[in-house]
């Protein structure tokens, strides 16, 4: 190939042509055709043509990056003359003088020059330079001489030399001169020199280009350590990029030498670490799997030993608690009649996700304060475990109100006694522990053993007994610790009897009448099946109720009407009306039942309501609750005035039944919930309520219940028969808040109520005789003075700003409004404390001559407190509203009643 450069400067000048070296080698044709096939070894004598003839006869591929190093070109700042200065010749050395043009010309001559030589390529030139200027024809590249110019540029090009298919040209100059330069230190240099043409020659890399000094370098790094890496020889690789994008190619190593038996070593060795790591992995996951369990067999095995420790535990303390029971039975009489102390531990012991669900928990544990009335008996101290703290306020409360026992006796207030070393409020320990557990209080005693020490120390050498709320096996386990009785039957039977099928059975055993219903229901199915069933067959029942077993106070309740959403009704009622008395019949039922049973559960999906909203938003959500839990389907009475009747009752040790009290319940927000009671009873006649509830009693003695229980009653006229039904609805087998505020009625007035006329009388009172001066007229018969009470009841009214306001404050704006209680007479009203943090709540008893009275008071005096704890912009959230409303549709039933038959006397109008 030929590099021609023509420079002018005299274009009147004749150019010579024509080549001056002879014809080259090139490509051949077939590496041309298919550019896969490997490039033709390079000679010495085509090498020491140059790069580009190299490259122009096709030896090198075009796209081959080349690198030059060190680079030919060198930059530097160009010179600026400044252009007003006039043309200057140039004085050339032998004599030759230049202007500007032809210096420039000549500069880029001789730079050309040093570029070509650096390349390796010789410079010839047939012209000379003349005195008149500069006339270069034409000029060839050669390659370059052997001697360099100087001793640097010897060296940077000598110790450069190439490795050409795995091979080193051991018989080029460059190659002659590194070995020659670095001859003593040659054997380790050698050495990396085979491992690279082994890297190379693995790898199939055509040519590349090795610096010597980093070659040698790199020898005495790894002369005696371990081999080097291809990333250590690819670093003294001048075109490194080439060869490492050759190396890196997937599949590269197996193109090279002995490519096929490195392949098939590749294979089976990820054959054979396939099958070992499947096989390790394998190995992995049974020692997992073992390890796994063997860890649950262990834990299964500890768990059952504390299970087997605990149950046995469990018995050991029920069968305590049977011989404390029968103990208790053989002394009920004594101990009941001696000095004695009752350890009153108001604990609801519910499931866990109840007790969860309840918001002030403590709270709703501790409106049973009323049990310290107990101390009425001269015979009996208290000592009451208190769920919430008691501050000095509620203390001094307590003690001024049990104070006026003397007072009441006699009549007179003056006559009042500190008793406070009869009673003691204790409060667990280990309650601020727990704030926010919602345990019951059987479970904190449980875990308070300083209490528990403080309480064992008050009864040592004393007669005493626990009276507890709901019972569970905690309340075994502190009678345990403490040595005594527990007045309340098993926990595992007062759960079971206190659900809502529990009472259904005890209720079909004693033979009493219950709403029409079925009990135990825990499918959709059976819940569909027996609900068009009970339709069919109790057409005049306009709503269905359904009951959560394990809920109470009417929380878990729903209903829905079918009289108004049942689209078959009608026509299952014509029915009916067409078969008359053989309507009982299955046959007649029968299409009216499956028409029923089609329709009736898109009737519950879409009309059926929860009656509370906060624990249960829908019917989708209750409908959940119910067939997790069970329940019951019953029906509501067919009657638009239904009275609701409590009655508590005692089944002492002895087996002994008793009607401890009763009366009618008063109802706030819904119809399924009540407030409070009014005592006594006024709704039913006595015979018929006392047979049933002997019944219930001799029911639940049978199965072993022992203590204090409650029965609900519904009372109304049956719009068939007109006759006055009497059902049984609810069962509850634990201490009820009534039965404390009747303990405080009894306590405030000495009264005694009797079970078999169901009335409240107090001790007649005492009337001073009048003197007089005149002469004595015959005496004038005067009518003996009323020891009838009435009283109406209620621990569980709430008014938020209540919270405001302190007892002090708050006693002293009703004693302003004349809210009280006269201890001569016996009537009036009375408060419970039950919360000294939040004092949101409290319960009240209002005495009176009569029902009327006493309920027109409980009236007046929540409008009054509501009215002074309020203001038009702060009224809170209470229930007294809703209990004024019910008063007053009671109070309206009673003067109608009046109005009737008998005479109002116009004090009770008022």
């Amino acid at each position: 190939m030929y590099l021609c450069c023509f420079f002018f400067r005299q274009p009147n000048r004749t150019q010579v042509r024509g080549s001056t070296v002879g014809a080259l080698a090139i490509l051949p044709a077939a590496n041309r055709i298919d550019p896969q096939l490997l490039p033709p070894p390079i000679s010495e004598d085509d090498a020491q043509k140059g790069i580009l003839s190299l490259i122009e006869r096709g030896l090198i591929p075009p796209a081959a990056d080349l690198t030059l190093d060190p680079s030919p070109v060198h930059h530097r700042t160009a010179k600026l003359h400044n252009p007003t200065n006039k043309e200057k010749k140039i004085l050339m050395p032998g004599g030759l003088i230049l202007d500007k043009y032809s210096y420039l010309s000549v500069n880029i001559l001789f730079a050309s020059q040093k570029l070509l030589f650096s390349l390796g390529i010789k410079w010839t030139s047939n012209r000379t330079v003349h005195s008149k200027g500069i006339q270069i024809t034409q000029c060839c590249l050669q390659p370059p001489p052997t001697t360099p110019a100087s001793a640097p540029d010897f060296k940077e090009r000598c110790h450069r030399f190439a490795i050409q298919h795995g091979r080193t040209r051991e018989t080029s100059q460059e190659f002659m001169a590194f070995k020659q330069h670095y001859c003593l230190s040659w054997g380790s240099i050698i050495s990396i020199l085979r491992h690279m043409e082994r890297m190379l020659t693995n790898y199939a890399v055509p040519i590349a280009f090795v610096n010597g000094d980093k070659l040698a370098d790199l020898s005495l790094e790894f002369e005696l350590e371990r081999p080097p890496t291809n990333a250590d020889l690819l670093s003294v690789i001048v075109n490194r990029e080439d060869v490492e994008t050759l190396i890196n190619r997937p599949g590269r190593r197996y193109v090279g030498h002995s490519g096929r038996d490195e392949a098939a070593k590749k294979i089976q060795a990820t054959f054979r670490m396939y099958h070992d790591r499947s096989k390790y992995l394998e190995y992995r996951r049974k020692k997992w799997a073992s390890g796994v369990i063997a860890l649950s067999w262990l834990m299964h095995i500890k768990l059952a030993r504390v299970r087997k420790q605990l149950r046995q535990s469990r018995l050991d303390l029920l069968e305590t608690h049977k011989r404390r029971t029968k103990y208790l039975a053989r002394n009920w009489e004594r101990i009941s009649h001696s000095p004695r102390v009752i350890i009153h531990i108001p604990s609801c012991g519910h499931s866990r996700h109840l007790r969860q669900s309840m918001k002030d928990f403590n709270i709703y544990q501790n409106l049973q304060m009323a049990r310290l009335c107990d101390i009425k008996d001269p015979n009996v101290d208290v000592i009451y475990v208190s769920p919430v703290p008691v501050n000095d306020e509620m203390t001094q409360y307590y003690t001024k109100l049990l104070g006026l026992r003397d007072a009441i006796d006699t009549g007179e207030v003056d006559d009042q006694s500190d008793i406070s070393m009869r009673y003691k409020i204790i409060h667990p320990d280990s309650a601020r522990c727990f704030p926010s557990h919602n345990m019951c209080l059987a479970t904190l005693l449980k875990h308070s053993p300083r209490t528990l020490k403080r309480i064992k120390n008050l009864i040592r050498g004393r007669e005493a007994y626990i009276v507890t709320g709901m019972p569970q096996d905690d309340d075994l386990y502190v009678a345990d610790a403490l040595d005594v009785p527990v007045l309340c039957p098993e926990p595992d039977i007062a759960q079971l009897y206190s659900t809502k099928s529990g009472s259904k059975r005890i209720f079909a055993s004693a033979g009493v009448t219950v709403p029409p219903g079925e009990y135990d229901v825990y499918s959709l199915p059976q819940l569909q099946e027996t609900l068009a069933l009970l339709i069919t067959e109790n057409l005049e029942v306009s709503r269905w109720i359904f009951k959560l077993d394990d809920q109470f106070d009417g929380r878990g309740i729903a209903y829905v009407d079918v009289q108004e959403h049942l689209p078959c009704y009608k026509w299952a009622t014509r029915e009916a009306q067409r078969y008359g008395e053989k309507w009982n019949k299955k046959w007649a039922q029968e299409a009216a039942y499956i028409k029923i049973h089609q329709e009736i559960l898109e009737v519950l999906t879409q009309h059926a309501q929860p009656i509370n909203k906060e624990s249960y938003q829908d019917w989708n959500t209750f409908l959940h609750a119910f067939l997790c839990q069970g329940g019951i389907i019953e029906a509501c009475p067919p009657s638009d005035s239904v009275t609701a009747l409590t009655v508590n009752m005692l089944i002492e040790p002895t087996g002994k039944i008793k009607v401890l009290m009763n009366g009618d319940q008063i109802h706030a927000e819904t119809q399924f919930a009540f407030w409070g009671l009014s005592l006594p009873q006024s709704s039913v006649e006595p015979d018929a309520l006392n047979e049933a509830c002997e019944r219930v009693g001799r029911a639940c003695s049978a199965r072993g219940i022992m203590g204090y229980f409650t029965v609900d009653f519904v009372t109304f006229i049956h719009p068939k028969t007109m006759k006055q039904e009497l059902w049984a609805v609810d069962l509850t087998l634990k201490y009820s808040d009534s039965l404390a505020m009747f303990s405080f009625t009894t306590f405030a007035t000495g009264g005694h109520f009797d079970p078999l006329t169901h009335t409240f009388d107090i001790p007649p009172l005492k009337r001073e005789e009048k003197k007089s001066r005149r002469k004595r007229i015959a005496p004038v018969t005067e009518e003996p003075p009323n020891t009838n009470r009435f009283a109406v009841m209620s621990a569980r009214l709430m008014h938020t700003n209540l919270s405001v306001v302190h007892y002090s404050v708050f006693f002293q704006m009703c004693r302003a409004h004349g809210i009280g209680y006269d201890v001569k007479e016996k009537q009036g009203t009375l408060f419970t404390l039950v919360d000294s943090q939040n004092r949101e709540n409290l319960g009240m008893l209002t005495i009176g001559e009569t029902l009327q009275g006493a309920l027109g008071t409980f009236a007046r005096n929540l409008s009054v407190i509501h009215q002074e704890i309020s203001a038009p912009n702060m009224q809170g959230s209470s229930n007294f509203r809703p209990v004024i409303e019910d008063i007053e549709s009671i109070l309206g039933i009673t003067i109608q009643n009046t109005e009737d038959g008998e005479d109002l006397p116009e004090k009770d109008m008022e």
